[in-house]
């Protein structure tokens, strides 16, 4: 398909197709007639606006982030003003009500505005999510590419396109960039039905399904810079002039979903900031996070691999295993409290039958992801979640009101057939486990287990050292259920994290269509942030399995469902620890928690039984017993290996029944009975302490 539609856009990009000259082309015949109708679509928008604004007119009051309150006008002015009026510098995007907000946008209603830097994960989306217009539009006008899609995801913008001539370099692409946004270009941004979007991009029908799949209502956002008229999702800057640095960091193919061969298409991957300060700053936060890359960890400390035999799957060994086992017995013990409220660890079967799937409704929508097996004439897969088999298990008798809430947890291994391209160490893989739990409750006790939920998080989180800030998503359109359902789960998810006095922010549109979620968002050592914990409602799962149970009244009534993930994958954590710790372990998480080194005479014998000992209590320990190196240099390798402690044994140790003990940061705690060490050590693992002194 991809040949046949190239094929007849060939004529249509014969006139800025030719020389490998980097000036500006003249658009094609193609991209004229969608800039055509792009401002037609605008200016029938214009006129209804325009009569909306006239109509609505009045006076604005305006809260400001610092208390301040000033004014404004309704239609008129817009964040941009009031940070040019206020002197704040650096806003990139504004907050209003707790919806993001475009700059340009007018302000409508009285409101609280924040005002947004790039230093702000949502500034610095809106700050990507413009820089990958503007590459799409280079792209397209001066390299003669067909553009398929653009956008930003968590690291950068990125843009997916095809080419027939030769490929410009990234430094050609990037200064490109950077001198189309020097000339201050509109970016332009308008709301179109599924209608007006077949209309723009009827010449481009891989665009077109791209931009269809985009879609979550009834209108998705379109943009022009420049000659390009492209699909965004987003708010947007109101022009190029607010990015300055470009960085075009590497291209790479692309598999279309649904499609298991080469596309042809070409993902350039890039970041663009305010200014060369940040850009400084991005370079810097990159080197760091080299060094604490979480594959080079397990390699340099053989904790897991990677095997084409089986792409995807981490293998891993003792060390990771022993990390690996640590965490799931954490969250164990973390269980075992809740146990006493009725919280139930329960096993389920790993492979279904397509039958399950249709009946929850992810063969339609997740088919693709799922590893299926044909046993004529049956067809079944590889379970990539829990819910469907807990509604399942709820279902296999009449449940009574007295019953619920009904928590179950489940730590089965799930499968996803990610897209090879998709693979990337241990933080996106095909086979996993994660701390999947679902509550089955009455609307009456909803807002007591989202509090429960959120307590359980913030124990968890408390103890990694993380601090973190909460995402409620409300409603999107469309979704499912009753408003009156969708307004009071919203209000007690709102009422539970006010009473939860930890930070969070209202993310209006962003839940799934069949219920409100928040998102607990963590942040690391080196301030990036990764969304590992949900507390999910669903309204669709329950009706589409007719789950009911019978009310205090002799009714019969709809239980809602919670989703339930603290530390979410574990893989996934495991690559966030070993990044956020730089490999060097806490204790308790620790698989590498004591050294033994022996210094001469018969040291090496007692050095073996305090190794003996310290493995008899459960600790991670082992001995340096290679006479060819020196104390020194056996000290140093143990350091470097991230040993929490080094046990130095000589005669006199031998003699008194001690050790001389010191940390990977190579301080000294002297002398001390192997009784009293394996005491302190003891509580160091059972209080999960992150001190390294004892």
């Amino acid at each position: 398909m991809l040949v046949s539609v190239f094929g007849r856009r060939r004529v249509c990009q014969a006139a800025v197709r030719g020389s490998r000259s980097y000036g500006k082309l003249y658009p094609s015949a193609c991209q004229t007639e969608r800039l055509r109708i792009f401002q037609s679509l605008r200016d029938r928008h214009a006129s209804g606006a325009a009569e909306e604004q006239e109509a609505s007119r009045r006076d604005l009051s305006i809260r400001l982030a610092d208390g301040r309150t000033v004014k404004g006008s309704a239609g008129v002015t817009s964040p941009l003003q009031i940070a040019k009026s206020e002197r704040v510098k650096g806003a990139v995007a504004g907050r209003v009500n707790g919806a993001l907000w475009d700059l340009s946008r007018p302000l409508l209603e009285d409101c609280e505005l924040q005002l947004l830097g790039f230093d702000s994960l949502e500034g610095r989306q809106v700050v990507w999510r413009t820089g990958a217009c503007v590459l799409a539009s280079v792209m397209e006008n001066l390299f003669s590419a067909r553009v398929c899609r653009e956008g930003v995801s968590d690291t950068g913008l990125y843009c997916d396109y095809q080419l027939q001539n030769n490929a410009p370099s990234l430094l050609d692409v990037e200064q490109s960039c950077k001198q189309m946004a020097a000339e201050k270009t509109p970016v332009i941004k308008l709301e179109v039905t599924v209608q007006d979007l077949k209309e723009l991009f009827q010449d481009d029908a891989v665009r077109l399904r791209l931009a269809e799949e985009q879609m979550m209502g009834d209108t998705l956002s379109v943009y022009r810079c420049g000659d390009t008229v492209g699909v965004c999702s987003g708010v947007l800057l109101p022009h190029t002039g607010f990015l300055k640095a470009f960085k075009m960091l590497q291209v790479s193919p692309v598999t279309l979903s649904g499609s298991t061969e080469a596309s042809g298409i070409l993902r350039m991957m890039g970041v663009v900031f305010p200014g060369e300060r940040e850009r400084e700053e991005w370079e810097r936060e990159q080197e760091e996070a080299r060094k604490r890359d979480h594959r080079r960890i397990g390699k340099a400390q053989e904790l897991f691999f990677f095997h084409d035999v089986s792409p995807g799957s981490c293998f891993f060994m003792p060390k990771g295993a022993h990390i690996y086992n640590t965490l799931t017995k954490f969250t164990n013990s973390l269980h075992s409290e809740y146990r006493r409220r009725g919280f139930s660890e329960v096993v389920t079967p790993t492979l279904y039958s397509r039958s399950l799937w249709e009946r929850s409704g992810h063969w339609e929508h997740y088919s693709e992801n799922m590893f299926t097996v044909t046993c004529e004439p049956h067809t079944f897969a590889l379970k990539p979640m829990n819910c469907p088999a807990h509604c399942v298990m709820f279902e296999q008798r009449v449940r009574s009101w007295r019953e619920l809430p009904i928590r179950w947890a489940d730590f089965g291994a799930l499968h996803r057939n990610e897209h090879s391209g998709a693979l990337g160490g241990l933080t996106r893989v095909r086979r996993f486990c994660q701390d999947d739990a679902h509550i089955f409750c009455t609307p009456e006790q909803l807002q007591e287990e989202i509090t429960a939920c959120l307590g359980f998080v913030r124990s968890v989180y408390r103890v990694f050292g993380f601090s973190f800030h909460c995402l409620l998503s409300t409603r999107p359109v469309p979704c499912l259920g009753e408003p009156a359902l969708w307004d009071a789960a919203e209000q007690q998810l709102e009422s539970s994290l006010k009473q939860f006095e930890e930070p969070w922010e209202l993310n209006p549109g962003d839940g799934a269509f069949y219920g409100p979620k928040i998102d607990i968002q963590i942040r690391d050592a080196l301030g990036r942030q990764h969304q590992c914990a949900t507390i999910q409602l669903d309204f669709q799962l329950p009706i589409r399995f007719n789950l009911q149970y019978s009310g205090a009244d002799g009714q019969m009534y709809r239980p809602i469902m919670i989703h339930r993930a603290v530390l979410g994958s574990l893989e996934r954590m495991i690559a966030i620890l070993a990044e956020n710790f730089g490999g060097k372990w806490p204790f308790w998480l620790s698989p590498a928690q004591v050294m033994v080194v022996p210094v001469g005479g018969g040291s090496e014998t007692y050095g073996q039984e305090v190794v003996c000992r310290l493995r008899e209590a459960g600790f991670m320990a082992d001995i340096d017993d290679d006479r060819g190196n020196t104390l020194n240099k056996k000290i140093r390798s143990a350091q470097l290996a991230q040993y929490n402690y080094i046990f130095v044994v000589g005669e006199k140790e031998c003699a008194s029944g001690t050790v001389s003990v010191r940390t990977r940061a190579g301080k000294q705690l002297g002398q001390k009975s192997l009784q009293d060490v394996m005491s302190s050590l003891t509580e160091l693992r059972q209080t999960r302490s992150n001190q390294e002194e004892f």
